[in-house]
């Protein structure tokens, strides 16, 4: 999936902006590098090479100031790794000789996954809500090829009369505005789990036939992200102590289905996807374009920190391991900020769902 993947409790709530601190540390300075077992990521950072592999090498790939990096930097420790034994001692060995520790800040770790739907090729009585692919007319513009001062800024819409015209929000879509195209995927049974896969960008939808169909992210309408953890914050119904994705969720499947509606209509962000052909023991697609591995794949802001970086994440009273940038997130802005892909399942689900942390994050660039 090109993710517009979101940080399941954070971004539910809204986020803060941390500046980078960059600096050059030694490994035996990243805490618990020496007990994690490092060969466990090799293969999140060997997928990540096949993909780097087929750039140009000048092809950027994010970060900015020292952290930017090209495709052709890793063409030396991506040649290395394809030989490499999967022992935790050769892998430590590995990431310390091919690359520099640095500590770029701290700021929140939140976690997403990859949800499981029930859906129907055909609508009914049960089955009501569309998953849509992506409409023609979209147009994607990366701003920053116009303005230096809008890098990394994206928006879409439609042109009309030779200017480009904001694409209906989430609500217009609702009520109607691409009903009679033809551009259903698939239709599933719940109104908020479709919400939520937005949210996370990419899921399966398990068929009334027993097919599972794999959908990714294929393009976002235009519009911004709302938090709609921010209103129910704002409304007093929950607190920062009690939000969690969990707990937005019991608020919604209690509500009326007007109530809940209306709720999930003040995010005008719209997410289309794309049919996927991946293996059901397979993660979904990154930003990257390799597929994410769980506990080892983070979401990153990539104008910040190139894809394709391993990075140590250090979070929570336990969580010392180390993991690869293969995604980026519609609400992860800033060096420190990431999102952990936790895998597929209910306890993926549940994992990410309550997860944050105050994290800090060590960028390794190779030499």
């Amino acid at each position: 999936m090109r993710s517009w993947v979101l940080g399941a409790v954070v971004l539910l709530a809204g986020c803060s902006e941390a500046g980078p601190d960059l600096r050059q540390v030694a490994f035996s300075e990243l805490p618990g590098w020496r007990q994690d077992r490092v060969a466990q990521a090799l293969p999140a950072f060997r997928r990540s090479c096949e993909v780097i592999g087929r750039m140009p090498a000048e092809r950027s790939l994010g970060g900015e100031g020292a952290l930017a990096r090209t495709a052709g930097d890793f063409a030396a420790p991506c040649a290395a790794a394809a030989q490499l034994p999967e022992t935790d001692d050769a892998a430590r060995d590995f990431f310390e000789s091919r690359f520099t520790a640095h500590a770029v800040g701290s700021d929140t770790l939140t976690g997403y996954y990859e949800p499981e739907l029930r859906g129907s090729p055909t609508p009914d009585a049960r089955h009501a809500t569309p998953l849509h692919a992506r409409p023609p007319e979209l147009v994607e513009v990366d701003l920053g090829a116009f303005a230096g001062d809008l890098r990394g800024r994206r928006t879409a819409g439609l042109v009309r009369d030779g200017r480009l015209h904001p694409f209906p929000s989430r609500a217009e879509i609702m009520a109607g505005a691409l009903d009679g195209r033809g551009l259903e995927l698939v239709w599933v049974d719940d109104p908020v789990d479709a919400f939520f896969l937005q949210i996370q960008g990419s899921g399966r939808v398990r068929l009334t036939d027993g097919r599972v169909l794999r959908l990714g992210y294929a393009a976002q309408n235009g519009h911004p992200y709302y938090a709609i953890g921010r209103a129910l914050l704002e409304a007093g119904v929950l607190t920062r102590e009690t939000m969690s994705m969990q707990a937005i969720r019991a608020w919604l499947a209690a509500a009326t289905p007007e109530e809940a509606a209306a709720l999930m209509a003040r995010n005008p962000s719209y997410i289309f996807f794309r049919p996927l052909d991946l293996p059901a023991e397979q993660g979904p697609l990154g930003a990257l374009g390799a597929p994410l591995t769980p506990g080892r794949s983070v979401a990153v802001d990539r104008t910040r920190t190139p894809l394709g970086t391993p990075v140590w994440v250090v979070g929570g009273p336990s969580l010392r391991q180390l993991t690869v940038a293969q995604d980026t997130g519609g609400a992860i802005r800033g060096a420190a900020r990431a999102d952990l892909f936790t895998g597929w399942g209910e306890a993926a689900a549940e994992q990410a769902g309550r997860m944050r942390d105050r994290a800090e994050l060590f960028v390794l660039l190779p030499k």
